[in-house]
């Protein structure tokens, strides 16, 4: 246990330990504890909290010493002396001050990093939301699945979908409003015959609990028909994330060509206004340093597309693709560099000379190396050294939109995507076809292709709403083994959806086929195929509920 305080012979220990115990009582509200040295803020607003941490950072004072020093003591002198009132307007105003001065005079972004805010954002679309999640780096984004609730029901009589402004202006309207509403129908009436269909085809055996075998068929049937949903399906959203982030998510929002990220810009802006405004107050299109920000972004876009069109000679294939993972890139060294960085902490060897040490293994000594690592974990969670993210790899895939989205969500990587089309062709699961449900889904797939390419030449970018997430999509990934081996794993697992399965299997296939003793390393790796995925999964839950609870069974 780490020693209090008071127990610490040391200055250091008197140093952070000297509050008075009428300065405890002052300070106690806004800690969770007085004396020792490891603590937490409680009931402080975030801009407050973060700019007390940064301050922190350039003062020799204790972070309790100098919560009552700048700011409980302003609020003193102000009358406001109550010991367990609410933290006065003067902390957030002292706080808004030394984010001026600090933020815009001497750009120290960082300091944004302090605070953080929950963000809930309803009845976006699923466009939306892949905007949402492309800010990776301080968010954590929480979104509605499409395999645990059915999207078939009506919300005042329509559909649950994003009605375009700029299409439902246009002459394409009817088409529109037509293509989704027909979208959503034939999902709805689907539901029942797929969910027997799989009843049929994968019964309940004896001892499996009921509930989770219901929940799993809802599951599978859901999954084999969300490629029925069209990408303007609305959805809800979470995000987690510190005020850095919120900025560069709002300022992306705002210089998105498309109207609902413009909307959902201003509505955030305002609502995280009221909780992190310090940390937001670039992104507002009136402050000096916006105007930077989208004038550079604007002559990026026209530099890359000067730079597309040089390249729009490029052979690219026509018509339907396939589903698949190509391994563009991989290094050929990968395991001389990933010996060197793993023992470059333990020794005092410049880094060349240990990558010519390990470029002189052998065979054997290479095998037994990567066989003990690997037998050092247990499971998933066991992640190995960041010595493998010297290793990296660049894909190529092709897949359904739907997959596309449960892929979208790693982060620590990097992924770029092309525009959502219908040129890329769509994904039949093998379920819809055997369930008698296939002329429903193509005709539905094949009106929705017609509207895309009548809407697309005069919208480009709005079309997208209309297209069903059973098309495919073509993007990169590029990452590290320590990424992949995560991706992989994850993704790989028996209750995942089947066609991220079969993604996810192949990257390791491909890894395994040029480095056969890194790819040893991805343990948990899960190459086969389940009827009905997630009913492991909800058997255990239910054995672990009845555990809990044994009266309940």
């Amino acid at each position: 246990m780490w020693p209090s305080a008071s127990a610490m012979n040391s200055p250091v220990g008197d140093l952070y330990n000297d509050l008075t115990s009428a300065e405890k009582r002052r300070v106690a509200p806004y800690v969770t504890n007085t004396s020792e040295p490891v603590f937490a803020l409680t009931n402080l607003p975030e801009v407050v909290k973060g700019a007390l941490f940064s301050r922190y950072s350039r003062s020799p004072l204790g972070l309790r010493r100098l919560l009552l020093k700048e700011f409980l003591a302003a609020a003193t002198e102000s009358g406001n002396q109550g010991a367990h009132d609410g933290p006065p307007q003067l902390l957030a105003d002292r706080a808004q001050d030394f984010y001026d001065r600090i933020l815009d005079g001497f750009g120290d972004d960082s300091i944004a990093e302090l605070g953080g805010a929950h963000l809930a954002l309803e009845n976006v679309s699923m466009i939306a939301t892949k905007i949402l999640e492309d800010s990776r780096i301080g968010g954590s984004p929480l979104e509605k699945s499409t395999r645990y609730v059915s999207f078939a029901d009506r919300v005042g009589g329509e559909f649950r979908f994003f009605q375009e402004p700029r299409l439902m202006a246009s002459a394409h309207r009817e088409r529109y409003l037509a293509i989704n509403r027909a979208l959503f129908e034939t999902y709805g009436r689907s539901i029942a015959p797929m969910t027997a269909y799989i009843e049929r085809v994968v019964p309940k055996e004896p001892g499996t609990s009921g509930a989770a075998y219901r929940r799993s068929v809802r599951a599978k049937a859901l999954d084999a028909l969300r490629g029925l949903l069209p990408a303007s399906t609305l959805t809800n959203m979470g995000i987690f994330g510190n005020g850095r982030f919120f900025e560069t998510l709002l300022i992306r929002l705002r210089l998105s060509p498309l109207a609902e990220a413009q909307g959902l810009a201003d509505a955030a802006y305002t609502e995280l206004g009221k909780v992190i405004p310090s940390f937001i107050r670039r992104a507002n299109p009136a402050h000096p340093h916006f105007a930077g920000f989208r004038d550079f972004e604007l002559e990026q876009s026209r530099a890359i597309a000067g730079i597309a069109e040089i390249a729009a000679g490029a052979d690219a294939p026509s018509g339907a693709a396939t589903e698949g993972v190509t391994l563009v890139e991989y290094d050929a060294d990968a395991e001389t560099k990933l010996l060197a960085a793993l023992v470059f902490a333990e020794t005092a060897a410049p880094l060349p000379a240990l990558r010519q040490w390990a470029a002189g293994l052998d065979h054997d000594a290479r095998e037994q190396i990567f066989s003990t690592l690997a037998g050092l974990r247990r499971n998933r969670r066991h992640k190995l050294s960041r010595a493998l993210e010297m290793v990296t790899y660049t894909f190529d895939l092709v897949g359904d939109y739907g997959m596309y989205r449960d892929l979208h969500r790693h982060r620590m990587l990097t992924q770029i995507r092309q525009p959502l089309t219908t040129r890329l062709g769509f994904v039949m699961p093998d379920e819809v076809r055997a369930a008698g449900l296939d002329a429903d889904f193509q005709a539905v797939m094949e009106r929705a292709a017609d509207a895309f390419e009548a809407v697309s030449p005069e919208y480009p970018l709005e079309a997208q709403y209309l297209v069903p997430m059973a098309y495919r999509i073509r993007w990169l990934f590029h990452l590290s083994l320590r990424e992949l081996m995560w991706l992989v794993e994850l993704r790989s697992t028996p209750q995942g959806h089947p066609a991220y399965r079969r993604m996810a299997q192949e990257m390791f296939r491909r890894v395994r086929e040029v480095h056969p003793r890194l790819a040893s390393l991805i343990r948990f790796v899960d190459l086969a195929d389940y009827p009905l995925g997630r009913l492991g999964a909800e058997q255990r839950h239910e054995e672990k509920k009845g555990a809990d609870n044994p009266s309940s069974s």
